[in-house]
Formats: C-alpha cells, structure tokens, sequence
C-alpha cells in the first residue's frame, strides 16, 4: 500500500468526523480499508512463514498453523 493510499485513509477518516462523508467516498474508504487490511495480513503472513522456533531441547522447527482451531479465520 502507498503512502499515498495511507494519506488518503486518514484524509477520509478525519473529513467523516468533521462534514461527513458523501456515498462514494464512503465507498472509497471501505475499499481503501480493505486493502489496507488485506495487505498488513499477507505482511504478517509473510513474516510468519520464515519464523522459526527453538525448543528448550535445542530442536527448531517453522510456525505451523494450529490444527486444533474450531474456527479458522483468513
């Protein structure tokens, strides 16, 4: 995401608490958003997959998903 894009956000975030916002523009934010949260989540996947742990006994292996989870979230 651009700086552009971030500017953006809070450009949005502080004219709907001051005027509000028209329909495309909130709109506009919902998607600017999105990607925004879209982008942190591959960030920290990214981050993640080339994480790895130590044990105590000296063993290191990768970050796994949890396979005992009921209810996954993306």
């Amino acid at each position: 995401m651009t700086q552009e894009k971030i500017a953006r956000i809070n450009e949005l975030a502080k004219k709907s608490k001051t005027t509000g916002l028209t329909e495309a523009e909130k709109a506009e934010q919902q998607a600017l958003r999105r990607e925004y949260i879209d982008d942190m989540k591959a960030s920290l996947r990214a981050q993640l997959a080339n994480t790895s742990i130590q044990e105590p006994d000296g063993t290191i292996h990768k970050v796994t998903r949890r396979a005992d989870l009921e209810n996954p979230r993306s």
